[in-house]
């Protein structure tokens, strides 16, 4: 009798329950999900669990495949040679395939006075925010530092609620936003009462307990600093002794296999496919996710797992409860002039937030049946980029250093 094959998710993010969802297509395969929380972030609800219209976690049990087995625990190590995960009270967990969906956070801020400001990447960071902000008086300054999707949604979602709100974007508001895009974002966040601060001296140098300094030497009153400047990724994979790419995702081939080890692959944000990873977002962490379950399930059936291919490229941000932005991209992932905003807007973000995890039960009830992930037209396309990708990596040290 033929044993099961063992397969380890690590991370019950979107990429990660896609993946784990997935895998259950074969009856020979056992799937287990490790996470470190018993439910599911809804993460790109966390502004609103921020704003108190939200509390951005779904439950397992619906979005989750029965035969999927969940442990609410830590990866501290993987061991790669020995084919086992280590989990926080040093209990073991043996793998024949592993996928490595661990996600993102916030990036550590490098500026002076860090510990006064307040990030929310993740649910606790979120949930503690809330909680700040429910502490402080309503016409108290707040200061949101990060003017990316982020930084924009949490703005609008506080000023709705008649906060004082200065948004401080260090060059320039929505940077992934085309030109026309940006000045709706912008005329909305002002009709709402936010100001925003642009400009490439704006940068934050420091913050203090009721201020934010800024490059050009102004000094923002503020009460309550939000941070959403940058993602980082847990440093699992570098410290497991795997390739990494600068910032610590686990480096692949356009498979998701790890270049070090056929037995582990990567989906996700904690994903570096060919050093040349597709933008953080819930846009591609499904697709990603499905991606990497289909390869796993290829090399078990003896067949060539199929290349990424980057199908679908777009931005959506709400602001507000009563308003929004769609914001259009080519196949290279950068924003075109075509935009949907205001109401239509905002009902678009909405239909995003609630596809998000029904692409996932529907994934749970059908395995195999997403196929975002598989849409045409984008092989080429990825395929243009990597040459590029790697024409750039064959210059000069000079030329590609980036403090020159």
């Amino acid at each position: 009798m033929t044993e099961n094959t063992q397969v380890v998710v690590i991370g019950g993010g979107y990429a990660g329950v896609m993946a784990a969802n997935r895998l259950t297509q074969r009856d020979d395969v056992t799937v287990t999900l490790i996470n470190p929380r018993p439910d599911l972030v809804h993460r790109i609800r966390l502004h609103q669990l921020v704003g108190g219209s939200d509390d951005a976690v779904v439950a397992y049990e619906d979005v989750l495949a029965e035969r999927v087995r969940l442990v609410v625990d830590t990866v501290t190590r993987i061991d790669a040679a020995a084919r086992s995960v280590t989990l926080t009270a040093d209990a073991t967990l043996g793998y024949d395939y592993l996928i490595y969906a661990v996600g993102s956070g916030s990036a550590e801020p490098s500026v002076p006075g860090a510990e006064f400001a307040y990030p929310i990447a993740t649910l606790e960071e979120a949930q503690r925010l809330r909680a700040v902000l429910e502490a402080t008086p309503a016409t108290a300054p707040v200061t949101v530092v990060g003017a990316g999707p982020t930084g924009i949604e949490t703005a609008a979602e506080l000023a709705e609620q008649g906060r004082q709100v200065t948004l401080v974007c260090g060059v320039v508001l929505g940077p992934y936003l085309h030109t026309r895009g940006r000045r709706s974002v912008a005329k909305r966040l002002a009709a709402l009462g936010v100001t925003v601060v642009d400009g490439s001296d704006t940068k934050v140098t420091a913050v203090t307990r009721d201020t934010v300094r800024l490059a050009d030497g102004r000094e923002l009153p503020s009460e309550v600093t939000v941070w959403t400047v940058g993602f980082g990724v847990p440093d699992l994979a570098a410290r497991s002794g795997l390739s990494t790419d600068t910032l610590g995702r686990l480096l692949t081939d356009e498979t998701l296999t790890s270049v070090d080890d056929a037995r582990i692959v990567a989906a996700g944000d904690s994903a570096a496919p060919s050093g040349l990873p597709l933008r953080m977002s819930c846009l591609n962490a499904s697709p990603l996710g499905a991606r990497a379950a289909d390869t796993v399930l290829s090399r078990l059936a003896g067949e060539q797992p199929e290349h990424l291919r980057q199908g679908l490229s777009a931005q959506c941000v709400s602001l507000g409860r009563s308003a929004g932005i769609y914001q259009f991209a080519n196949r290279s992932d950068v924003a075109v002039w075509l935009h949907i905003d205001d109401g239509l807007g905002a009902r678009l973000k909405e239909v995003a937030c609630k596809a998000t995890p029904k692409h996932l039960a529907d994934e749970a009830h059908k395995p195999g049946s997403f196929s975002l992930h598989r849409m045409p037209g984008g092989v080429a396309k990825r395929e243009q980029l990597l040459r590029a990708h790697r024409a750039d990596r064959t210059e000069t040290p000079a030329a590609a250093d980036p403090a020159v």
